[in-house]
């Protein structure tokens, strides 16, 4: 496994888990996945990266997946699944430093490694679809960060 990708597969498993224990704190679920599989300090920063900017955003993540796959009902998606949909999705739409396809590529290889035998075309599905809109959602989620901070 590539160096990022094996970050990505930590902040998946930290985001997996808070996803099904939320009483679990991130950091802490982090440190063992570090403790279990280490990680270079950039790559790992990286995997915080990933998992600090997703969890705040889980909803309005969520929120943009049901309105623009909504065949695609997220209380019906794997928790597996659903998280590699939102880091995908996060790299994609927010952090913008990952090129879609390699995105959709890491997330389609996330999903084989982790998910069910439907799970990699799954995935590629929706990103496909939320990728059609990859400019307004990014103005949405923006426009939602902003109003964050000025609340702060």
């Amino acid at each position: 496994m590539k160096p990022r990708s094996k970050a990505r597969a930590i902040a998946l498993q930290v985001l997996y888990e808070m996803d099904i224990a939320s009483h679990h704190l991130p950091g802490d679920v982090l440190t063992t996945r570090l403790e279990e599989s280490p990680l270079t300090d950039d790559l790992a920063e990286f995997a915080r990266r990933i998992i600090f900017g997703v969890l705040p955003l889980t909803h309005d993540l969520d929120q943009l997946i049901a309105k623009y796959a909504p065949e695609w009902p997220l209380d019906q998606i794997a928790a597996i699944d659903r998280n590699i949909l939102r880091i995908a999705f996060w790299e994609f739409a927010v952090y913008r430093e990952t090129p879609v396809k390699v995105a959709i590529n890491e997330a389609v290889e996330l999903a084989k490694l982790y998910g069910s035998d439907s799970a990699p075309r799954f995935v590629n599905g929706v990103l496909g679809t939320l990728v059609e809109h990859e400019s307004e959602i990014h103005q949405i989620i923006k426009n939602r960060i902003e109003q964050e901070q000025k609340l702060q």
